[in-house]
């Protein structure tokens, strides 16, 4: 590596000022009559002790990744070799010996026990916990200090690289920072887990900036004796506390750099010399960082134009002030009540088009051609609660108790479901197509929680939408018409009546709920926050969570709420369908009283009737208790019980 060359270069010169020395000490042993033994050992014992030093070095880098026996067995020779006489000197001939004796016979493995040579910053944190153990000894000092900054300038180097253009140019793998070369941002449109912007560069040692804690994926075993990472995994002591600005400045500058502009800060050439233990580096990778950072805020905020973008967001998933969709649904109801395999997108898409044409004024013309259609493989609530029983992954805590008996209940149920095609009212999403350096913030990880949110909240209109319209329907002469004489039909009416409006009233509050108590107090306070940021992941994670926030008080993050919810929409939406079914079956009744046979299908009537209420009232009072029960917990706001 490059640590290990620098540093033997800089040895290299320290042998040639003791090769120097002995020159002249023999001129002087042949030429001086004056010359004498004691003037030998007054000229020769300083040298004698930094060659000590260099050889202590030089040991622990060639036995750092030796075994826990071998450093014993050494230790034991070292005990009973180390008299006055090496301890004045400082130096132990016998395990000299016995290093060269090994790398002449090459059994010296240079890679140790781990693979992993010894080089770049585990050298420079090996020479500079030397430098402070022996930090009383003024020699050691500053043999150590040289040799830290001889072998730290390429180490340096390879940094100011790195925080000044987001290259990485890191050939023997020394550096604290590490590049995943199969992670492009082509993976971005197809990403659902960030990959690009957690792997693609990451720090050796495996330490993130929200935890303390080291992912172990990729990150190499310590040694065995000194409990350090080997070669780039360890940071450099001095540097620990700089490592996750290192990663970031260059992580930023590289994100703009892909976007195709030049980076010309940090090309003073004044600033070449930088050493590790200079006070400058730190000022330097302080404002190399303030750099990057504050440029890429300003390409994503100013120039991108990130929050028009998220708010066009808001319009088009969350519905807020936008007629588009009721157009739309008006438009596409045909196409929309038939099997979602059958559906035509691109029919959708013209229609989705003139829709947002028509209505859109202002704001609403932003960047409406980005909004695609799509439509999705599986049903919200089943795709909802396969992603929270299974993995918790939207956050749903109960997720992992019951991922035995009651995941296998539902997949028997969605097998059933499964020989019935979905609709392509359940199928219909909407998909926005961003460009990178974009892409980053509104990633598909995003989309898909814009997404999810947006079908709950269209499964919600068009359930709302169905139920209006059999109000509408039950404003005929069938549903008006005065029959005190048959009272049990007048009942029967009464209950239809009764149950479509209690349907209708929750599910008019719950949508209320969403968007007013949920979805519009959040968007404020993720407002405030992008006013304020200050870092690029900073602004990632307040977006991630502001989403991970609406999930999780829409109640679309809980197993039990979401089965009962659904259960209850399903209803709700069936019971709508009946609309034209309850009509004519109100007209043959009217038709039936005046034959001598009278209405003879009033109890099956009824029979369909109760089936509803009860349906509709068990699952009802499910939910309430489930919302009850998690009432205490922060998975439930307060306010919901209000609007229920």
């Amino acid at each position: 590596g490059l640590v290990n060359h620098a540093l033997c270069a800089a040895i290299r010169e320290m042998l040639k000022d003791y090769q120097t020395l002995l020159s002249q000490l023999e001129h002087a042993f042949n030429t001086s009559p004056d010359f004498s033994l004691q003037k030998l050992w007054f000229y020769v014992h300083p040298t004698i002790h930094t060659l000590s030093l260099i050889y202590q070095l030089v040991l622990e880098l060639a036995t750092a990744d030796d075994s826990p026996n071998e450093s014993d067995d050494s230790a034991i020779s070292s005990d009973a070799e180390d008299e006055a006489k090496n301890e004045a000197l400082g130096f132990d001939g016998a395990k000299l010996k016995a290093v060269l004796s090994e790398i002449n016979k090459g059994d010296v493995d240079v890679t140790g026990g781990s693979g992993i040579a010894v080089k770049g910053g585990e050298v420079i944190a090996i020479i500079y916990e030397r430098m402070q153990n022996m930090s009383g000894d003024p020699t050691a000092n500053a043999l150590y200090g040289t040799l830290l900054n001889s072998a730290g300038r390429p180490y340096v180097a390879m940094l100011r690289v790195w925080i000044t253009t987001g290259r990485l140019d890191d050939p023997y793998e020394e550096l604290l920072v590490k590049e995943s070369k199969f992670i492009d941002r082509n993976i971005l449109a197809v990403d659902y887990t960030d990959e690009y912007w957690e792997r693609r560069y990451t720090l050796r040692d495996g330490s993130t900036l929200g935890s303390s804690k080291r992912q172990q994926a990729g990150v190499p075993l310590s040694r065995a004796v000194s409990g350090r990472l080997p070669g780039g995994a360890c940071v450099p002591p001095l540097l620990e506390a700089w490592k996750h600005k290192i990663l970031l400045a260059g992580k930023y500058l590289n994100v703009i750099r892909e976007c195709g502009i030049e980076i010309t800060h940090g090309q003073d050439r004044t600033l070449d010399d930088l050493s590790m233990d200079d006070e400058k580096l730190y000022k330097f990778l302080e404002d190399a960082y303030s750099h990057a950072n504050r440029t890429l805020l300003q390409l994503l905020l100013r120039d991108q134009q990130l929050i028009p973008r998220l708010r066009s967001l808001k319009r088009y998933f969350f519905l807020s002030q936008s007629s588009f969709l009721t157009h739309f649904l008006d438009l596409s109801a045909s196409e929309l009540r038939k099997p979602s395999k059958m559906v035509s997108t691109a029919k959708l898409q013209n229609l989705l088009d003139l829709a947002l044409n028509t209505d859109a004024s202002g704001e609403d013309m932003m960047f409406r051609e980005d909004v695609k259609v799509t439509l999705t493989d599986s049903g919200l609530y089943d795709f909802l609660l396969k992603v929270v029983s299974v993995s918790g992954v939207l956050g749903g805590e109960d997720g992992e108790n019951e991922g035995g008996h009651g995941h296998e209940e539902h997949k028997k149920e969605k097998e059933k479901e499964n020989k019935k095609d979905m609709s392509g009212n359940d199928a219909l999403a909407l998909d926005y197509a961003v460009k990178f350096p974009l892409s980053l913030v509104i990633s598909r990880k995003t989309i898909l929680r814009y997404q999810l949110l947006f079908r709950f909240l269209l499964h919600l209109k068009y359930v709302e939408q169905s139920l209006a319209s059999m109000w509408i329907e039950q404003k005929t002469i069938p549903w008006r018409k005065l029959l005190p004489e048959h009272p049990d039909f007048e009942r029967w009416r009464l209950r239809v009546c009764l149950l479509r409006s209690r349907m209708l009233s929750f599910v008019q509050q719950i949508l209320a709920f969403t968007t007013f108590e949920v979805l519009e107090p959040n968007w404020r306070a993720l407002e405030v926050k992008l006013e304020k940021v200050t870092t690029v992941d900073q602004l990632l994670r307040d977006h991630v969570d502001f989403l991970d926030t609406c999930l999780k008080e829409c109640m679309l993050t809980s197993s039990k709420l979401l089965k009962a919810y659904s259960r209850l929409i399903i209803t709700c939406s069936t019971f709508a369908l009946y609309a034209a079914p309850f009509s004519k079956s109100a007209n043959q009744a009217i038709a039936a009283f005046e034959t001598p046979e009278g209405d003879v299908g009033m109890t099956k009537r009824l029979d369909i009737l109760s089936k509803f209420e009860t349906n509709f009232n068990h699952w009802f009072q499910v939910h309430l208790d489930c919302v009850q029960f998690y009432a205490s917990s922060e998975n439930v706001p307060e306010n919901y019980f209000m609007f229920i």
